[in-house]
């Protein structure tokens, strides 16, 4: 609630609170509304408001519009994600004050992208831990939402770079029945970000795996992550999805006709989405399979 608009809308009309109050509640009860935040029963605070021209309702309307432009910075911040902009998601992200976003799935989506941006770039596990602590044992400790699956996925990403592989292992392994159990009319009234955190999931377990060495898994995963590209007809994840594929058949050995088309496709995409961080990869993999082919002959 904003009383600030309460406030301002007494002092904009000249209306003491003594004359606001008359007949309504005590003056003392209005002063620690205006004063101490101590909100009156929804009686008293309707009939104030109706005293002003205003409805209970208004007073929560900045804050609604704050939520969503909470939501709207953040949806933006997670595009950045997606785009491997690990700097500029910190650097936005900094600017939050997590003690003032109240709505929980606002809260969640900020836990769930500070938390995973500090696994990417290597931050200390207590540091990590604590944003999907809150997600798991707090914000959603039902676990009914994707940000759960997150939390899980932020947390293998965390033990794989700390190359605990068996703690790794554990989260991915329930990142990857949830993807199993996958079906996009499930979730036909979810937001259209369900489907890009499908392929955050996606993308992630995918590259766990071909860290493992587990290519098959690793390639139907990849699979899956190029279809639903297609069928919600969006082009984020492709560049990586695409560049992980090459890297799996160079690693493969698979034919050099094979990793040519892959590393077309994977330019191909990363140009239309002008990801700079994949072209550098796939230059940097490129070399090392022309080596490759030198040395074979």
């Amino acid at each position: 609630m904003n009383i600030g608009i309460f406030v301002a809308r007494r002092k904009a009309l000249k209306i003491s609170q003594v004359k606001l109050c008359t007949g309504i509640c005590t003056q003392a009860t209005l002063s620690k509304f205006e004063n101490n935040n101590r909100v009156p029963s929804l009686s008293i605070l309707s009939k104030l408001c109706v005293r002003l021209g205003l409805t209970v309702d208004d007073l929560y309307q900045e804050s609604a519009e704050t939520a969503v432009q909470l939501r709207h910075d953040l949806d933006n911040i997670e595009k950045e994600l997606m785009m491997e902009n690990y700097q500029c998601v910190l650097k936005r992200l900094a600017k939050f004050k997590p003690n003032q976003i109240d709505e929980i799935n606002v809260k969640m989506q900020f836990c769930y992208l500070r938390g995973c941006v500090n696994a990417l770039v290597n931050q200390q596990p207590d540091k990590i831990l604590f944003d999907f602590a809150q997600i798991l044992n707090d914000l959603d400790e039902r676990h009914q939402t994707i940000f759960t699956q997150l939390a899980f996925l932020g947390s293998g990403i965390m033990y794989a770079r700390h190359q605990e592989t068996q703690q790794a292992d554990f989260y991915f392994d329930k990142v990857y029945q949830h993807i199993k159990a996958y079906h996009p009319d499930d979730h036909l009234d979810e937001p259209n970000r369900y489907y890009l955190r499908m392929l955050t999931l996606i993308f992630f377990t995918a590259e766990f795996y071909a860290g493992q060495e587990k290519y098959r898994l690793s390639n139907q995963l990849i699979d899956t992550g190029v279809q639903l590209c297609s069928d919600e007809r969006v082009t984020y994840y492709l560049p990586r999805l695409k560049f992980l594929a090459t890297q799996n058949a160079v690693n493969q050995g698979k034919q050099p006709a094979t990793i040519q088309r892959l590393m077309d496709e994977t330019l191909a995409f990363t140009r239309i989405n002008q990801n700079e961080v994949i072209e550098v990869k796939l230059a940097a993999l490129k070399c090392q399979f022309n080596r490759q082919l030198a040395e074979n002959k």
